[in-house]
C-alpha cells in the first residue's frame, strides 16, 4: 500500500547556466539574510543605528562558518581522515557538515571583535540577534533536505521523508528530523520575541533564553537521529553537548538577572542623533514630560511672586528706599554723618 511521504530532491544542485547553485549553501545564505534583517529591526527598536547589525555580521558570519565546520570535522574526523578518506573533503563545506555549537562559539568571537570596533556591548547585540539566529537555523536545516542527510529512524508516518539509496544510506522513509528541528527553531524565535517584549530582557538574557530553548529541542531530536556519531556512555555526543550548554545558559540567565536586572538604557552611544527606536523614544518623551513639568512649576512660582508684589502695602516704596539708604551706608567710603548734615 502506498503511503504519504515528503519527497527528497533528486539533486542538491540547481544550475543557473554555467553557475551551480547548491541547495545547502542557498539555505544558509537565506538564513543569514533573515537573521540580519530581523536583528537590524530589533536593534533599531532598542535605540541602535541602522546598519550596525550588518556591520558586525561581516565579522560574525565568516567566523561562524569556520567554527561550524571545525566542530563538524573534529567531532566526525573519521569521515575525512579515516582509511580510504580524502582529507581535502574537509574543505567542501557545500557538501554539508556545520556544527551549530562551533558556529555560535567562534561566531561570538567574530561578533566580539566587531562590537569592540564599534564600541557597543556584545550582550545587547546578541539579544537583538537571538531570534534571527533561530530563524536562520530553521532555514539552514532545509539544506539537509537537499543533501538527504540528518534523518531519523524508519517510519511510515504521513510526514516521513523519502530517502533514496546512496553512500552510507538505505532507501526508505524516515523521520524528517531536519523538519522537526526547523519547526522547533521557529518556535524558539517566537518564544524569545514574546519573552523579550513581556519581560524586557537585557544584558544577554534574550540570547541565553534562545540557547537554552534550542538545547531542549536539539536534545530530543538528536536522540532520534540514526546517522553515524560518537557516543559517551551510550549517549550521542551532541546530546551531552546540549545538556552542558543548556545548564550554562540557564546559570547565565539567573545570575545576570540578579547582578544586572533590567535592560540597557543605551546600546549604541553615538546613536542619539539617529532617531533611535521605541525604547529611546519612550525615554525621550519621559524626559520631555519632566522638563515641561519643571517649566510649568517655575512659571507658576514667578506668577505668584508678581501677584504678591502687586498685593503688597502701598507704603512699600518708602520702605524700599529706606532699605537702600541703609545699604549704601554700609558700603566702604560712605560717610555715616552725611545724612545728619543734611538735616541741619
Amino acid at each position: 500500500m502506498d503511503i504519504a511521504y515528503i519527497p527528497s530532491p533528486s539533486t542538491g544542485v540547481i544550475h543557473l547556466g554555467p553557475i551551480p547553485l547548491r541547495g545547502y549553501a542557498f539555505c544558509i545564505i537565506i538564513g543569514v539574510f533573515v537573521a540580519v534583517w530581523l536583528g537590524n529591526k530589533r536593534w533599531i527598536a532598542r535605540g541602535g543605528k541602522p546598519g550596525t547589525v550588518a556591520d558586525i555580521a561581516v565579522w560574525a558570519v565568516p567566523f561562524g562558518l569556520v567554527g561550524g565546520r571545525l566542530y563538524h570535522v573534529i567531532t566526525d574526523y573519521q569521515l575525512y581522515f579515516g582509511e580510504g578518506r580524502n582529507w581535502v573533503d574537509a574543505f567542501k563545506i557545500w557538501e554539508g557538515g556545520l556544527g551549530i555549537w562551533g558556529a555560535i562559539a567562534l561566531g561570538a568571537v567574530g561578533a566580539w571583535i566587531g562590537c569592540r570596533l564599534r564600541g557597543i556591548p556584545l550582550p545587547a547585540w546578541a539579544d537583538a540577534l537571538a531570534p534571527g539566529i533561530a530563524l536562520a537555523q530553521a532555514c539552514g536545516r532545509w539544506g539537509n533536505w537537499f543533501n538527504q542527510e540528518l534523518y531519523g529512524r524508519a517510519t511510515d508516518l504521513p510526514w516521513a521523508v523519502e530517502i533514496s539509496a546512496g553512500p552510507n544510506r538505505d532507501a526508505g522513509t524516515y523521520h524528517p528530523t531536519f523538519l522537526y528541528e526547523s519547526l522547533w527553531c521557529v518556535g524558539v524565535a517566537f518564544l524569545v520575541i514574546w519573552a523579550d517584549r513581556r519581560f524586557k530582557l537585557g544584558h544577554g538574557r534574550a540570547f541565553a533564553l534562545y540557547v537554552a530553548a534550542y538545547c531542549v529541542g536539539r536534545g530530543w531530536i538528536e536522540y532520534m537521529r540514526v546517522d553515524e556519531a560518537h557516543h559517551i556512555l551510550g549517549v550521542r555526543l551532541n546530546v551531552w553537548t546540549s545538556i552542558v550548554v543548556f545548564v550554562l545558559a540557564v546559570v547565565y540567565f539567573v545570575l545576570s538577572a540578579k547582578l544586572r536586572p533590567g535592560r540597557e538604557e543605551v546600546v549604541e552611544p553615538d546613536a542619539s542623533g539617529g532617531g533611535g527606536g521605541k525604547d529611546a523614544k519612550d525615554a525621550k518623551d519621559g524626559k520631555a514630560a519632566v522638563e515641561a513639568k519643571d517649566n510649568g512649576k517655575d512659571k507658576a512660582e514667578d506668577k505668584a511672586a508678581v501677584e504678591a508684589a502687586d498685593a503688597g502695602p502701598k507704603d512699600s516704596a518708602p520702605a524700599l528706599a529706606q532699605g537702600a539708604v541703609k545699604a549704601d551706608l554700609r558700603k566702604p567710603g560712605v560717610d555715616a554723618a552725611a545724612p545728619e548734615a543734611d538735616k541741619s
